[in-house]
């Protein structure tokens, strides 16, 4: 590199210098919007936008409300229903079908997953039907289930363990094959056991991938109730939904729709509070990440 001098006596000053141009950060508007209160006052503006917007163009005529429905019809069924419990029941219900399903399965398919890792014969052995079953479309196991287990509320349970123990069994094999080998092979050396190893390795660095399945688990364990409901029951907000859309009631559809949306919601952050008192380092270094 040349760089021009300026003589002065005996001191020698360059005449480029590197200046450093520090970084402005967000600005007051900016860090009142990106706080929690902040976030969620604008997503309530939006969905209160959106509804203003959908209501004017069915008011309008430029929407038909019987192919759209409408934000006033919506909001009558939701008073109709919980004037009269039918749509508590029913949000009871399926959400009573989604959580026993998501707990099962998922319980069953992570130790099924972490049983494998005790055996590599046994893994390639059975991998390729794990792939195979994984192939096929759960919601058509859907009949099948209902033959076994009836019309009731067992065979909703049924199908939501079926959609969710083989998404677990596959999260938690493949963390356990990720798992540290040179911690593992370092505890071997000095003499632990495989059961040691397992405690001790195995469990800790698959706890992170099996708790971020917890998130997918839990809408796949909302599909499996509700597709059930689709196809026999006389409860829940699948039972709901398919009654109204065979009347071409789009309004309670709608509604039934959004019920489902907000048990969706509130169960995904019941995992995140779950997450967080699990794993606090996880958070602990999610914060500590410099935003750009």
């Amino acid at each position: 590199m040349t760089t021009q001098a300026l003589k002065s006596g005996t001191r020698t000053v360059p005449s480029n210098r590197s200046i450093s141009m520090p970084r402005r950060g967000p600005g007051p508007i900016a860090r009142a919007i990106d706080t929690r209160l902040g976030r969620g006052l604008i997503q309530l503006a939006a969905v209160a936008v959106f509804f203003i917007i959908w209501e004017i163009a069915v008011d309008a005529a430029w929407l038909d409300a019987f192919l759209v429905g409408a934000p006033s019809g919506i909001w009558q069924v939701f008073r109709t229903s919980l004037m009269d419990g039918s749509l508590l029941t029913d949000t009871w219900y399926t959400l009573i079908e989604a959580i026993l399903g998501f707990v099962i399965g998922t319980a069953l398919g992570s130790l099924a997953g972490l049983s494998l890792w005790y055996s590599t014969l046994v893994a390639r052995i059975v991998e390729p039907f794990i792939v195979a079953i994984n192939s096929v479309p759960k919601i058509a196991l859907a009949p099948i289930v209902i033959l076994w287990f009836g019309t009731g509320f067992i065979s909703k349970v049924a199908l939501a363990v079926s959609l969710t123990a083989l998404v677990a069994l596959i999260a938690a094999y493949q963390a356990a094959r990720d798992a540290d080998p040179d911690l593992q092979a370092l505890l071997a050396s000095m003499g632990a056991s495989k059961n040691k190893v397992f405690r001790s390795v195995i469990v800790p660095s698959t706890l992170p991938a099996i708790i971020g399945m917890f998130r997918i688990n839990i809408g796949f364990a909302l599909v499996g109730a509700v597709v059930g409901e689709f196809i026999s029951s006389q409860r829940g907000l699948g039972h709901l939904i398919y009654n109204a859309s065979s009347l071409y009631d789009l309004n309670t559809v709608w509604a039934g729709l959004f019920v489902l949306m907000f048990v969706g919601f509130l169960l995904y952050h019941l995992i995140d509070f779950v997450e967080r008192r699990i794993l606090p380092w996880k958070q602990i270094s999610t914060a500590g990440q410099v935003q750009v």
